[in-house]
């Protein structure tokens, strides 16, 4: 399992939990759906936010080789 796919896993689960949250109906609830929405509507002045939040990457400098190969594959029987 890759770097990227373990990322993409805790996200998952991070994102459904966060859902689960949203729906109960209590305080705590409604404080995380206010501050998601006004999180999500973002400062539409500021530049640069998503080169900002790449470029805080922990993947920054590790050299990473992301050439692909462009081998012919195999054969297969159809």
């Amino acid at each position: 399992m890759t770097v990227i796919d373990c990322i993409s896993i805790k996200l998952a689960a991070f994102a459904r939990s966060l859902a689960k949250r949203l729906t109960e109906d209590t305080p705590e609830a409604s404080r995380l759906r206010t501050a998601v929405s006004k999180s999500m509507a973002g400062d539409e002045s500021r530049k640069g936010g998503i080169l900002a939040a790449l470029r805080r990457s922990p993947l920054v400098g590790a050299d990473l080789d992301l050439t692909r190969s462009h081998d012919a594959g195999r054969d297969t029987d159809i």
